[in-house]
């Protein structure tokens, strides 16, 4: 009984090491048997558009403040708000009653002015003969003539207030400085105006170009700018592509714009400079004070571009596995632009053209972990988003 005891209690080891050592060969790196597929993409360098949106405010070419010139009330107004007018187009009438009787007894005032300068004149030409056989003093020939300049210089001070009169009844007339649109109207007929008025009686916004400001940060305007031929700024704008204007309601406005100046300064308060882009808007689509998205395009002739699902983000970073001749993976750091491209990066450093990294199931991976690749194929990866889902970004 003893010899059968000591037996079972050996084949009961015996079991135990068996069991152990097929516990080790099945283990992740053992036999080779045992290695996981996984899916592996062989980097490719295609061509891309990139772009990036800015925020902008739009404003027109020219937008003038109406104000009135004289004190008077509004009698009429010629236009609705929100109209197109053109330059000279009477836009308001004030009440002219007053002006028109200022006008009346300034014309009045010029005739008696002149009649008095005549008067005078015709004393002078009496005076002289009877000066010259001394029949009167020298003295009352100079006084006769004082006279006349006094009457002359009265006839001058009567015509200018005859002509400040007509001016006056001319601005109740408030015409268009420039083609545009009518902006609102704060005031409405019966309204006491003046030129002292806090508010405008409205604007006009000459918008059939529109100026679509934005700002760039430093390192994006040098992005921008660096490698552009010309002497000045403005001669290297000349040779950027043409921008787009994304509206409020996410569509591309169906024109393009061009950068054509930049603030001289960076606020050092947000270390950006102010850019300007300018769009044609003959239909009048766009209004001053609207907003939008400049989008501004870089294109890319031979660009690395991979999934976003075959990297990971490690405290900022980016990294890949990176597939090597003897089928171990080791992680890699890489560049990249996270940018318009849908569910893609463009990678700037840390990969080249041949290079095959896995593609799916990156999240079990281990650094010098041996895999069995499989070579699959992605297709084109330089797709771009939609605005929409841009904006909502």
């Amino acid at each position: 009984m003893k010899q059968l005891k000591n037996l079972g209690m050996a084949l009961v080891a015996l079991v135990i090491v068996s069991c152990g050592q097929k516990q080790q060969s099945g283990a992740p790196g053992g036999a080779a048997g045992q290695v996981k597929e996984y899916p592996v993409i062989a980097v490719t360098s295609q061509s891309t558009e990139l772009f990036k949106d800015y925020p902008t405010k739009l404003e027109g070419q020219q937008t003038v403040e109406i104000r009135s010139k004289i004190t008077g009330y509004i009698d009429k107004i010629m236009v609705d708000e929100g109209a197109l007018v053109k330059k000279g187009q009477v836009l308001f009438r004030l009440n002219a009653n007053d002006l028109q009787a200022s006008v009346r007894s300034a014309e009045a005032s010029v005739k008696v002015a002149e009649a008095d300068a005549n008067s005078a004149a015709i004393n002078l030409e009496k005076t002289k003969p009877l000066v010259e056989k001394n029949i009167i003093s020298k003295f009352e020939l100079e006084s006769v003539a004082s006279t006349l300049k006094a009457k002359e210089a009265q006839l001058a001070q009567a015509k200018a207030n005859l002509e400040n009169a007509k001016a006056n009844l001319q601005y109740t007339a408030i015409t268009s400085p420039a083609d545009g649109t009518i902006g609102t109207f704060p005031y409405r007929v019966g309204s006491l105006v003046s030129s002292t008025n806090a508010e405008p009686l409205t604007t006009v916004s000459n918008t059939a170009k529109m100026y679509a400001y934005f700002s760039l940060n430093e390192k994006d305007f040098l992005t921008l700018t660096k490698g552009l031929e010309g002497k000045n700024l403005q001669e290297k704008f000349t040779k950027l592509p043409e921008v787009s204007l994304i509206l409020a309601d996410n569509s591309v406005y169906e024109k393009s714009g061009r950068i054509e100046t930049a603030s001289g300064l960076i606020d050092q308060t947000t270390g950006a400079i102010n850019i300007r882009a300018t769009f044609s808007n003959t239909e009048g689509l766009l209004r001053s004070g609207g907003s939008g998205l400049v989008r501004i395009p870089q294109f890319i002739n031979s660009a690395i571009i991979i999934p976003q699902k075959a990297t990971y983000e490690l405290q900022g970073k980016y990294f890949v596995y990176l597939v090597g001749p003897d089928n171990k993976v080791h992680n890699s750091e890489i560049e990249v632009l996270t940018g318009n491209l849908k569910d893609s990066y463009v990678v700037t450093s840390g990969l080249n053209a041949g290079d095959k990294i896995v593609f799916e199931g990156i999240a079990s991976l281990r650094n010098e972990m041996e895999i069995k690749p499989k070579l699959v194929e992605v297709g084109s990866l330089s797709e771009n988003t939609s605005s929409a889902n841009q904006l909502k970004n």
